[in-house]
């Protein structure tokens, strides 16, 4: 195991070559769809993602229940409802932080079967909750798990997956994520708050039930030095038909080359900080966009504007819009590459929150304003706007603006940032770094979360609209200037891009 598989050294890559050299890759598809089992072990991998998505919007129907309950203990304030729904993120923060030493210790599928001990907790604490601090201690436990898997499950996925559907196995942490919240949504309408917490409990112990049949990351074994297990998994992911040679001796030429733990000198070298740096400025963007306060604060943000349909039912027609949007960019996103549906996502975000600015600015307000579901009493236009029974249809406008912007998210700036930091970020630092992007991420989403309702408060509700549309604007820019186009690499050719040092890679 020692000596090449191959006679020759297999060949460096200077840049991307508009066709990688022949090989036996080539001659016979590694990964194809007739071998199911690629996809097997993705499915297990990713209903981590499906408890992310259940536990992420569980307040949604709990917080109602509890601000009406009758038991003292448990009934909520405004201010603790709001802690309630946020820290999640908190949890989540400290998910992505512990990922960044798990992901390389346990592993990847090791680190994700181990989220489900916290997310189990957490579900059982909120299950039997007699007291606030029950609550809360759950919801932070849930978030941790939900951290934890958002770091480890796209690396884990990225690294099993052959290049030809890698972006389709990439958007699928994201569409799990969706099918989760659904469900959620869903199940809130039949059961009460305990039992959605028991609910919770399912799909965790699924998920490690079917990760313990899978088989690790042959990338993770070939770092530990278990060179025939590392072998053993890329068959098994590939199929008994496949030649695995060529596709072996390039991960196992990558791994000696990076061996060894990154040190400080060599986090200077443009080949590692460069590619860092892009997956954690797409992550703080990603948030910058609204994605996390618009998801949070739906209902109310619609009981606030002049809509013409209820609240409720806008909210569960974005959800279903989300859900479609997705399944379009897994099946898009091999075929158009991943700057392409970048470019139009922003765009459409940028468009989308521009419009409810303006609407919030200068279109008709509610006759009367919900004043229950959280948003404060606050009267949200900056300017007079005339008093109107949202019978027009002017007032859809509120509603298709925000399923553009789900849209756009879910097409693009949502599940791409996860797959491209998974894709871009070096070996050496990938278990590290991705637990730091999923760090930034929940912390700014934390951020603006909590001061979405300051800034609401202060200046009125067109403000952060207006400053999401800014920002998608920045995203523009970004992927034009530093997002390099992925689509149809293996993950060893995209490293030796960065490699290369050449401005091209901005391209």
């Amino acid at each position: 195991m020692q000596e090449p598989l191959l006679g020759a050294e297999g060949p460096d890559y200077d840049t991307f070559p508009e066709k990688a050299p022949p090989s036996p890759e080539e001659r016979t598809p590694i990964g194809a769809p007739q071998n199911k089992r690629v996809f097997l072990a993705t499915f297990a991998a990713v209903l981590g993602n499906f408890s992310f998505g259940y536990a992420l919007v569980y307040t949604s129907p709990v917080i109602p229940a509890l601000e009406r309950s009758l038991d003292p203990n448990l009934r909520l304030t405004k201010t603790e409802a709001s802690w309630f729904g946020s820290v999640f993120t908190l949890g989540a923060a400290a998910g992505g932080l512990s990922a960044m030493v798990l992901n390389d210790l346990l592993g990847r599928k090791r680190s994700i079967m181990f989220s489900a001990v916290p997310s189990a907790a957490g579900y059982a604490l909120m299950a039997g909750a007699r007291g606030l601090w029950m609550l809360l201690l759950g919801r932070m436990l849930t978030g941790f798990a939900g951290g934890l898997t958002a770091a480890c499950i796209p690396v884990y996925v990225s690294e099993i997956a052959p290049p030809g559907v890698r972006g389709a196995l990439g958007a699928t942490p994201q569409l799990m994520a969706v099918f989760g919240s659904l469900s959620l949504y869903a199940l809130g309408l039949l059961l009460p708050w305990r039992w959605l917490a028991v609910a919770g409990e399912g799909p965790a112990v699924a998920m490690i039930l079917l990760l313990s049949f899978m088989p690790s990351s042959p990338r993770f074994l070939l770092s530990k030095g278990r060179d025939a297990e590392a072998q053993w998994a890329l068959a098994w992911l590939r199929g008994a038909n496949a030649d695995i040679r060529w596709e072996f001796q390039q991960i196992q030429d990558n791994v000696q080359r990076q061996s060894r733990r990154m040190s400080w000198a060599e986090a200077r070298d443009p080949s590692m900080y460069r590619p860092i740096a892009i997956a954690l400025l797409m992550r703080f963007l990603q948030q910058l966009t609204g994605i996390t306060p618009i998801l949070v604060y739906l209902q109310p943000i619609f009981n606030s504007a002049a809509v013409l349909l209820p609240p409720e039912d806008d909210a569960a027609i974005v959800g279903a819009v989300r859900l479609l949007s997705v399944l379009i960019a897994a099946f898009t996103m091999d075929l158009a590459g991943r700057k392409v549906l970048l470019f139009v996502s922003a765009a459409t975000m940028f468009a989308a929150n521009l419009t409810l600015g303006l609407y919030v600015s200068f279109g008709p307000k509610p006759l009367t304003p919900n004043s229950t579901v959280g948003l404060e009493n606050v009267p949200f236009g900056g300017t007079e706007q005339p008093l109107v029974i949202p019978t027009s249809y002017i007032t859809l406008v509120p509603l298709l603006a925000t399923m553009f912007f789900i849209m756009g998210y879910a097409m693009g700036w949502g599940p791409i940032t996860w797959l491209l930091m998974s894709e871009i970020l070096p070996l050496q630092a990938r278990g590290t770094a991705s637990g730091l992007c999923v760090l930034v991420s929940w912390l700014t989403a934390f951020a603006l979360t909590k001061s979405f309702l300051l800034v609401v408060t202060a200046f009125g509700l067109q403000v952060p609209f207006f400053f999401f549309a800014a920002v998608c604007l920045v995203n523009l820019l970004f992927t034009g200037c530093c997002v390099p186009e992925t689509k149809g690499r293996s993950l060893e050719q995209i490293e030796a891009f960065f490699r290369t040092r050449r401005r091209s890679f901005l391209r």
